[in-house]
């Protein structure tokens, strides 16, 4: 059976049964949801296209969106294209949102990655690429921006190449007049093609002058090609020209395999190119049944759909977006979830970026949105009936890279607070809310300043509920250094039965790690059995806070000595006497501010390293080793010691220093001392923090 046949495409391109669904991604600013537009207009579904800056676009509906320029969460739109469906998804650009793309990747067909001829933003389109790379897609490459590029292709191919672990293959030349792209030819078909703004292109006879560069980047597609053909190779080899199906045949093969990255060019601003890209797609991204075999999904069973996104509207409720990865759901229909859930739902709705229409049900192969799917999270899939679905992919959300600590401005909004928070991050499982009760402030954390603010904007339109925010209060700690003693007694008559304890302590400092110990050293019966585990108790409520404000750890408590009144005596007075001992002790036993330092692993591009250890050792960090990055060419790592309080921010200089695309992860290492006036400094905020009551 011819290699088309076994992949749905025969030999004459003839289209795929069933819609076929194609994320469109790549780095910030490329054009993504520009592409969008341009199909949309293409294939009828628009009277005008949007611009980005203008605010009217399609794949931008939400308001954040709009109000910064960006995409911040997929958008998806279907459209028919000579007879078939199709549904495209923009996905965000920014690093800060890359992850929103994750849970979309495991049900799409194929993507579409949208970059341009500029050096500077191969690293974001090496983040993205290696996404794909791992999660096995498909995937085209739509070199946009031809109208206005500044170096040839083959240039700009070796360039991507560097980001892409597959190799690229160039599908189409461009045809330049007087430094200006203005058409191109496709090397597959060998015709040539004149841009026409907004419109499809007009075929035009292949130039003469461009004969001799056309044979050249056909010959290097088909050498391509055949490393994977032994024919094709054959009559490369005896200087014939095999026949135009099998390299179609061909090319399909080879990009459902993943060996190769076809490249095509355009200008989606323009819309050129779009109708040849749409093309391809038809006749060479595989469909529906490839993909079930990719993610292991079988054929038969009952209905099956994958959640890839939700969100929670101020009005409707809940929307999960999903494609139906096996039969037909409606509405009325009981589902059950991958993780147990069983739940009705409520509606399926077909979307056009922020536009919703109503439908009775979502059919094999479709993305729709279906209503009230409470308890059904993103990333899960979901079954007719009452089956427990099976796992379609888990992903893992990425870590936090910068947090800050919010509070509402009316206290009565605290219960709204954390209704909303829990609705955000389950709309977006990269956010993350902590509580964190002894410094008392709840964290919002997540991938970036933008990603945090577009959060809390959600929160204030969509939710209604307003937050100021400040950078998260750090945990220090404090010690000693050295050994004292003490005694405390708590004595009271008041008529009746008084209060009498009275201990004797000793403190001394332990190694670093090792926590409050406790030491029971009284014979004689000088303190009641019963009494040494309200004197623990004290002791233990005195280190919540040290002379110096902060929660005492690594010390030793010895309990020598102490008296009893057989009467008076009670767990409440020895529990007060011993917070009185270590009042006593503690200030003379040589007290040290304590600050956390983290261990981070900070991973760039390689010319970008002198820049990251720079602002590594300007936070105070100690350098420990530098490395390449695993598996990554071009990429390295630092490895170095942080102190806690340093961190607020430096995600921002290092993506401002590496193009957008620096990150590190950090975990809690050990406690250091802090002197000097940076402690004094610490100890004083921290007691006027004290004295207004915070």
């Amino acid at each position: 059976m011819p290699a088309a046949a076994q992949n749905g495409v025969s030999a004459a391109g003839t289209r795929r049964a069933g819609p076929r669904c194609i994320a469109i991604v790549g780095p910030f600013q490329s054009g993504k949801t520009t592409l969008l537009e341009s199909i949309l207009m293409r294939c009828g579904a628009l009277t005008r296209t949007g611009s980005v800056k203008g605010g009217n676009t399609v794949g931008d509906a939400a308001p954040e969106a709009r109000a910064h320029q960006m995409s911040t969460e997929p958008s998806v739109a279907t459209v028919e294209f000579l007879g078939d469906t199709f549904h495209f998804i923009d996905c965000p650009g920014s690093v800060e949102f890359l992850h929103e793309m994750r849970h979309v990747l495991p049900v799409v067909d194929a993507a579409v990655v949208v970059c341009e001829a500029d050096d500077r933003k191969a690293p974001a389109l090496e983040l993205v690429l290696r996404e794909l790379e791992e999660a096995d897609i498909p995937r085209f490459l739509f070199l946009n921006k031809i109208d206005t590029a500044s170096r040839r292709v083959r240039e700009t191919l070796g360039i991507l190449q560097r980001a892409s672990r597959t190799p690229l293959l160039l599908r189409q030349i461009p045809i330049w007049k007087n430094g200006i792209a203005v058409g191109f030819i496709d090397l597959a078909l060998e015709r040539a093609f004149i841009y026409r703004e907004h419109a499809p292109s007009e075929i035009v006879p292949l130039a003469v002058d461009e004969t001799g560069r056309e044979k050249e980047a056909r010959f290097s597609m088909l050498e391509r090609l055949a490393d994977y053909d032994d024919e094709l190779m054959e009559e490369l080899l005896g200087d014939m020209e095999p026949p135009r199906d099998r390299i179609f045949d061909d090319l399909a093969r080879e990009l459902q395999h993943r060996h190769v990255v076809p490249v095509l060019i355009g200008a989606a601003e323009r819309g050129n190119g779009v109708t040849r890209l749409l093309k391809a797609l038809r006749h060479e991204a595989p469909g529906l049944a490839e993909t079930r075999g990719r993610t292991g999904i079988l054929a038969e069973g009952p209905p099956l759909a994958q959640v890839m996104k939700s969100w929670h509207s101020s009005q409707g409720g809940k929307l999960s977006l999903a494609r139906v990865m096996r039969g037909r759901l409606a509405e009325g229909d009981t589902v059950t979830s991958s993780g147990g859930v069983e739940t009705r739902i409520a509606g399926v709705l077909a979307l056009k970026g922020g536009e919703q229409s109503r439908k009775p049900a979502a059919e094999e192969g479709e993305v729709a949105a279906f209503a009230k799917l409470d308890g059904i999270g993103t990333g899960e899939a979901f079954m007719l009936g009452k089956a427990r679905a099976g796992v379609v992919s888990a992903i893992a959300p990425p870590e936090a890279v910068h947090a800050v600590a919010i509070m509402v401005k009316d206290r009565k909004d605290d219960v709204r607070l954390a209704a909303a928070l829990q609705k955000l991050t389950e709309e977006d499982t990269a956010l993350a809310m902590t509580q964190i009760p002894e410094l008392g402030e709840t964290r919002l954390s997540g991938q970036g300043e933008m990603h945090l603010r577009v959060a809390l904007e959600k929160l204030a339109g969509r939710y209604g509920v307003t937050v100021t925010s400040r950078a998260p209060q750090i945990g220090y700690r404090e010690s000693i250094r050295g050994h004292a003693g003490a005694r405390g007694r708590h004595r009271k008559q008041s008529g009746g039965h008084g209060q009498y304890g009275d201990v004797v302590i000793e403190v001394a400092p332990l190694p670093r790690g090792e926590g409050i110990r406790f030491v029971d050293r009284i014979s004689g019966g000088v303190v009641p059995r019963q009494y040494i585990g309200s004197v623990e108790a004290g002791m233990r409520d005195f280190c919540e806070k040290g002379p110096l404000g902060f929660p005492v750890v690594d010390i030793e408590v010895t309990l020598t000595d102490g008296s009893y009144h057989t009467v008076d005596s009670s767990d409440m007075a020895f529990r007060q006497a011993a917070r009185l001992a270590m009042g006593e002790a503690m200030p003379q036993a040589k007290p040290v501010l304590l600050e956390p330092i983290l261990s981070v692993d900070v991973v760039i591009p390689s010319e970008a390293m002198s820049r990251a250890s720079a602002l590594v050792s300007a936070r105070r960090g100690q350098i420990l080793g530098y490395d390449t990055r695993p598996g990554w060419r071009g990429w390295d790592q630092i490895k170095a010691l942080v102190p806690e309080s340093e961190m607020p921010g430096l995600i921002v200089e290092l993506r401002s220093a590496t193009s957008g695309v620096g990150s590190f992860s950090a975990r809690f290492d050990h406690l250091a001392e802090l002197a000097g006036k940076q402690a004094e400094t610490v100890v004083s905020a921290q007691a006027l923090a004290l004295a207004q009551g915070r």
